[in-house]
């Protein structure tokens, strides 16, 4: 019986992160465009030329290339490397949260896919229903396995009472973070006359409750105390200017689903606690 080491499969996964991040760099660029991901292969954007694979290494080409085409010269955003960088941090960490599980797999694909939800909703405001729905379809195989076979692959959390359930505990993820998000967009809209929470942040709120159950209003929660602040930051830089700052609400989503998923029942059992409620 061969016995893989915890540190050998943790570098292992991070590694596979390191190159599904170039991966990530084309689906980003690509799919707000309508580009297929598959063809044609990889090319510089500028010059149109093909990327061989020695100029396609994950960070180390580069730093070869000195940020540069080797073909036509044009500067290669430093957007490349970092999430590339990201991609396998966000790999290693589904390793080191659940092992060498079913989970897992799961869950990289939840925090592969939330990088590249951040990174377009930065570039075009808006969440591709094609990302989405592929978040959606993952999320109910890991679900449907759970339910038929036992074994815990998603919801990322355990229930207790009818909450057991997979299905369940899945469900009432959806219904909240459905629920919840559009009642809050459509307060904020007849409040302020205009649009808070996008259709994209609500479909994607909806699709989290599939991986996160109940937590997924943390999700929201979280996401929007980041969101807050953020954009507290930048009106007060722009408090000079009479254009409104046009703030995605994805990144903060990602960014919270990501801590939930690593810290959520800690999370709440620290807040039940300074509350007096535990």
């Amino acid at each position: 019986m061969i016995v893989i080491p915890d540190w050998y499969f943790q570098l292992s996964v991070g590694l596979f992160g390191l190159l599904f991040g170039s991966l990530a760099n084309v689906i980003i660029w690509r799919v707000p465009r309508g580009e297929s991901i598959v063809s044609p292969g990889s090319h510089c954007p500028s010059c149109g030329r093909e990327i061989r694979w020695y100029d396609n290494v994950p960070i180390i080409s580069w730093f070869v290339l000195r940020a540069r085409c080797r073909a036509c010269g044009s500067q290669i955003p430093v957007r490349y490397p970092v999430v590339e960088t990201i991609s396998g941090l966000l790999w290693l960490l589904a390793a080191l949260l659940w092992g060498m599980t079913f989970r897992t797999l799961f869950g990289i694909a939840l925090f592969y896919l939330l990088l590249v939800l951040t990174y377009i909703d930065l570039d075009h405001l808006r969440l591709p229903n094609p990302i989405v729905a592929t978040l959606a379809g993952v999320g109910l195989v890991g679900t449907a396995a759970s339910q038929l076979t036992g074994v815990p692959v998603l919801p990322l959390f355990e229930g207790a009472g009818l909450l057991a359930n997979p299905a369940v505990y899945a469900v009432v993820g959806v219904v909240i973070g459905l629920g919840v998000s559009a009642i809050m967009a459509g307060t904020y809209a007849l409040i302020r006359k205009t649009a808070g929470l996008g259709m994209g942040d609500i479909k994607l709120l909806a699709v989290l409750g599939i991986y996160y159950g109940p937590y997924v209003l943390m999700v929201l929660l979280i996401g929007s105390i980041i969101g807050a602040v953020v954009g507290g930051v930048l009106m007060v830089g722009k408090k000079d200017s009479d254009e409104p700052a046009r703030i995605p609400f994805g990144p903060f989503l990602a960014i919270a689903g990501v801590l939930v998923a690593a810290w959520g029942p800690t999370i709440w059992a620290w807040y039940m606690g300074i509350a007096h409620l535990g």
